[in-house]
């Protein structure tokens, strides 16, 4: 099978015994993060733009991909052995991807988490710090087997914060996701009692709030001494170059 002919296939099988009636594109590029990809449609031209990871994945898989990526796009509810495939590839990923990123913080709280709460049968993922989020507080990514943890609990002493949601984003590593005919699912109702599980889990999530409007103020105030710092420099540089001028007269 041709790659450039990849995602007519992928339509004319997902919707059999209609007419394609778009031009189809593949753009394969090293601008999207790892098994990334996208799907646009303007002018009659349906455009992929995929991470160069997929380009020596099996066409069959890809064409999972992008009936993945036209079902959401077309609003299709029809399932396809391809979409079947791809998703089992996403879900074996994190076999194959290097272990490559850490934090000495970060991989402290995978340890006690995955000792406690999955026997130490859990592999350590990459482990990153991500924005200073303060709505999304984690997640895990299936593409590149990595943990993001929100940098606003970067400095906060009491660690049951960080290993709560790191708990919250293994799980998800450990359970992966299920699909019904076209609808993904993360947060299933076994999910669900399995958060349960954690310590004081529910006095903890309700205590997130309150830690992250404490840290966010932290931080404008930190900011904003370190600007005043950084003017009151500047100011210094201005004086001092100011006397050097008039130090010739």
């Amino acid at each position: 099978m041709m790659k450039d002919n990849i995602a007519e296939q992928a339509y004319l099988n997902l919707f059999p015994g209609s007419t394609a009636d778009y031009d189809f594109r593949i753009v394969y590029t090293g601008r999207i993060k790892d098994y990334g990809a996208y799907v646009t449609l303007s002018g009659g031209v349906m455009e992929f733009r995929m991470s160069r990871k997929w380009y020596p994945i099996s066409p069959e898989i890809q064409m999972g991909l992008m009936q993945e990526l036209m079902a959401k796009l077309l609003k299709s509810r029809k399932p396809s052995m391809y979409i079947d495939l791809y998703n089992n590839f996403v879900k074996s990923l994190h076999l194959s991807i290097p272990k490559d990123k850490s934090h000495p913080q970060l991989e402290a709280s995978f340890e006690r988490v995955n000792e406690r709460y999955f026997l130490g049968l859990v592999e350590q993922p990459n482990l990153v710090w991500g924005k200073f989020a303060t709505t999304t507080f984690g997640s895990y990514d299936f593409k590149n087997d990595t943990v993001t943890i929100s940098s606003v609990f970067r400095d906060v002493a009491d660690t049951k914060y960080v290993d709560y949601i790191m708990f919250h984003e293994v799980l998800h590593k450990q359970r992966k996701f299920f699909k019904s005919g076209t609808k993904t699912y993360y947060h299933d109702k076994r999910f669900k009692r399995l958060e349960k599980v954690f310590e004081d889990g529910d006095a903890i999530e309700k205590e997130l709030t309150t830690v992250v409007r404490r840290e966010k103020a932290k931080a404008y105030y930190r900011k904003k001494k370190e600007d005043k710092a950084q003017k009151e420099q500047e100011a210094r540089k201005v004086e001092k170059k100011r006397k050097g001028v008039f130090g010739w007269f």
